[in-house]
């Protein structure tokens, strides 16, 4: 079993993390193969509509065949569903808040917990709870700025910004600025556009351009 460290190792090295969600298993699938081709070796699936669970369970099947693809889910919000997806293969948990009795049931699993925190008070409940990495959210409202001012308190805790992330030098450079050690990226990235179109060739040069792009902010 890959480990928490080995997770936010490859989180931060990638630096950027897919968040996608559709209830349609073979355009998931071709999304999680553009994504991988593109470069992301960390992929967040979100619990989003009735069969997510089953979707899911296609996606951690047919990931079998990349050895160094790590499968996670997001929109996790009670200890019941993070035992549904833990059950059936995700190796990290999402959510978009800051649940306590999530804390304790992924610590009891061993596995790596990212809450959704919007205040230092959160955030530091969080680590006080085991956090190994907390989610900025709503990244669109709390803005690289929130990022900078937590980073100068809790210098060492890996923090990843979602919501309204976009794959572009003007909106990335900022946040890496400000220390993020990843970024989630949605609707910016895999679009209703290159869903529709099935233009999923788009999706993996996109992803190619921004991961190169993330290597040249770091540099």
């Amino acid at each position: 079993m890959i480990s928490q460290e080995d997770i936010l190792k490859s989180m931060e090295e990638c630096g950027l993390i897919p968040v996608f969600n559709h209830t349609d298993a073979k355009v998931a699938l071709k999304v999680l193969d553009a994504c991988y081709e593109g470069g992301v070796r960390v992929f967040e699936f979100t619990n989003r509509g009735d069969n997510a669970h089953e979707v899911f369970d296609i996606l951690i099947r047919h990931s079998e065949k990349y050895n160094d693809l790590i499968l996670g889910i997001g929109t996790i919000f009670s200890a019941d569903d993070a035992k549904k997806f833990i059950d059936i293969g995700a190796k990290f948990i999402v959510s978009p808040a800051m649940i306590p009795e999530m804390a304790n049931f992924c610590k009891s699993q061993n596995v790596l917990w990212v809450p959704g925190c919007g205040t230092v008070t959160e955030i530091h409940q969080a680590v006080q709870l085991g956090a190994k990495m907390v989610k900025a959210f709503p990244g669109n409202v709390l803005g690289p700025g929130f990022v900078k001012s937590v980073k100068a308190v809790f210098p060492q805790l890996p923090i990843m910004p979602t919501g309204g992330v976009a794959p572009s030098e003007e909106n990335l450079k900022p946040w890496f600025d400000a220390g993020v050690t990843c970024v989630g990226m949605g609707s910016k990235l895999i679009s209703k556009e290159i869903i529709s179109t099935e233009n999923f060739d788009t999706l993996e040069a996109n992803l190619r351009t921004a991961l190169e792009l993330i290597k040249k902010l770091r540099a």
